[in-house]
């Protein structure tokens, strides 16, 4: 029998500026064509058991969203559009960015399927070759139809099918009334409202195990020693400061807020972390461990840097990818992610038929099975839950229902949890005697570190720790939830040339405004270098106001 845990993680970044406006959408777009997809997929196998790992900070903006469509008060630019009576008023440049927007979607499967979004598409082509006058031919009637249909192309397929009246407005096509995309908002605002609870009743009936992520998605291992960088990386450029100040303690809190937050929300603490990408260091799982979380999940890369640290022979994967580890001294147990698995959903089966990705992927754990040597193989399918679907045709319906139908159907492989195949084996993780810190992507931490950008964002996070530290109390209090949003990994992603531009410009800008207003609330000056984009030269490194090394 292979037990096989799919574990999918949902994650949006904070996409709030320090006024708690939206900058970007995607929270709210990806709520409700991925994560309510993936829901009604579960509901429609409840005998199917997996891992759903929820950030806290993607769960605060839903509670947002939930709010700001239960109210009107609405705080996304491009969802107040959505409801705007004066769209042939916009200004050009407001008229641009809108369009531009409502464009940003996969086009062979999310805008090629459908001819009227189609032509708004052709007509926009058309009129850009004209230039800033061309705008002008754009009426209000064809914003409206163009943010109604950008919406509709949002909508998940298991949401369409549920739900006639939304059908109706596709059939429709065009000529969109402020009434229709009102009904739109609400039908967005139904869906995005009952995700949590959806959620909760299936773990509350056992189907799901429902995980979380340090409160703010930082890489605790960076936050605990920058030196973690180079275990993997040897070579890797550093940022000018030492070490981030009171990282264990900053870590801890990080720890502590998604344990409290998870509770209020779920109604019980985690008993899982899958760390923000993944990271985990000696250091990171022993402060899991005294939070007493029972697991913990990683990259396959770092099981083979630590395996290789060791010395084992790695040639036939089978037999130690298959069974977690425990490290010497720590009560959380570590699984690691089937890198091979886990990219076939995630990358390759987008270009599939579903039944036949579906026919590989169980061919796939067939062969891993008749190889693996231990008593209770269990092998960890660990991807995020919604940036695939984008490139399936029908944001992977048919491929997810043939799957989870086909998995319940093989005698040899039973779905489970982590915690789950915990308590039914407790004896089966084995000892690791050394973790060399990483992550899921390629085992390391370039992804956040070691770019000029990056180490530059690390080091003007450190004056700003330092600011935080030199305050009163009470400011220090005020300051903290920027402070923690101002930790959290997903702007170092971002960070260096090698994005996109546009992507990098928004990330830069709102991590920015972040650290001033963090300076503010301190009762602070913010440093002038903040003005300047980060990611373009910046204020350099000794601008940060962080001591350069000697030597």
């Amino acid at each position: 029998m292979l037990h096989l845990v799919l574990c999918w993680h949902f994650h949006q970044p904070d996409y709030r500026d320090a006024d708690g406006r939206y900058q970007l959408p995607w929270t709210y777009l990806h709520a409700v064509k991925d994560y309510a997809d993936m829901a009604a997929h579960l509901e429609a196998a409840p005998n199917l058991a997996c891992v759903v790992n929820f950030v806290p900070t993607l769960t605060a903006q839903l509670l947002d969203y939930a709010d700001q469509f239960a109210t009107g008060d609405v705080r996304d630019p491009l969802l107040d559009r959505l409801l705007d009576p004066l769209l042939d008023e916009l200004a050009p440049a407001a008229k641009r960015n809108l369009v531009e927007q409502c464009f940003k979607v996969n086009h062979p499967t999310m805008l090629e399927p459908f001819p009227a979004y189609r032509r708004l598409y052709t007509l926009w082509k058309t009129v850009e070759e004209i230039g800033e006058a061309g705008l002008t031919y754009l009426s209000g009637q064809y914003l409206a139809d163009l943010v109604t249909w950008y919406h509709l192309a949002w909508t998940g397929e298991a949401v369409r099918r549920s739900r006639p009246d939304l059908l109706a407005l596709m059939e429709k096509g065009e000529a969109f009334t402020l009434a229709e995309r009102r009904a739109l908002f609400d039908l967005y605002g139904e869906v995005v409202g009952g995700l949590l609870p959806r959620y909760r009743r299936m773990a509350e009936r056992g189907q799901i195990e429902l995980s979380a992520t340090p409160h703010s998605h930082p890489i605790l291992p960076l936050l605990l020693d920058f030196g973690a960088a180079r275990e993997a990386r040897p070579d890797l450029p550093v940022p000018v400061a030492p070490a981030y100040p009171g990282g264990a303690e900053r870590a801890r809190v990080h720890v502590d807020a998604a344990l409290a937050d998870h509770a209020e929300h779920f109604g019980q603490p985690p008993r899982g972390f899958w760390p923000a990408e993944g990271g985990v260091s000696e250091a990171g799982i022993r402060l899991l461990s005294d939070a007493g979380v029972k697991w913990a999940a990683s990259g396959e890369g770092v099981l083979r840097h630590s395996l290789s640290a060791l010395n084992l022979d790695l040639s036939r994967k089978a037999e130690w990818s298959t069974t977690p580890y425990l490290l010497p001294g720590t009560d959380t147990a570590l699984f690691f992610r089937d890198d091979h698995l886990s990219d076939l959903i995630g990358f390759e089966y987008k270009g599939w038929f579903g039944a036949d990705a579906v026919r590989h992927f169980i061919h796939a754990l067939e062969e891993v099975r008749r190889h693996a040597t231990g008593s209770h193989p269990v092998v960890s399918v660990i991807l995020d839950g919604e940036n695939a679907w984008e490139y399936y045709p029908y944001n992977g319906f048919f491929f997810l229902s043939e799957l989870y139908a086909e998995l319940l159907a093989t005698p040899n492989i039973r779905t489970t949890t982590f915690c789950d195949y915990l308590e039914v084996f407790p004896d089966s993780p084995q000892p690791l005697s050394r973790l060399v810190a990483g992550s899921w992507v390629y085992g390391d931490f370039a992804t956040w570190m070691g770019d000029a950008a990056k180490n530059r964002g690390w080091d003007w996070l450190v004056a700003a720790k330092q600011a935080f530290d030199a305050a009163p109390a009470d400011r220090r209090a005020a300051a903290e939830p920027l402070l923690r949003s101002c930790e959290s990994s997903d702007w170092f992603w971002w960070f260096g040339d090698y994005n996109p531009a546009d992507a990098v410009e928004s990330f830069d800008r709102v991590y920015r405004q972040k650290l001033k207003r963090l300076y503010q609330t301190l009762g602070a000056t913010p440093p002038d270098y903040l003005n300047h984009p980060l990611c373009h030269g910046g204020g350099g490194m000794e601008a940060g106001g962080v001591m350069r090394r000697g030597g």
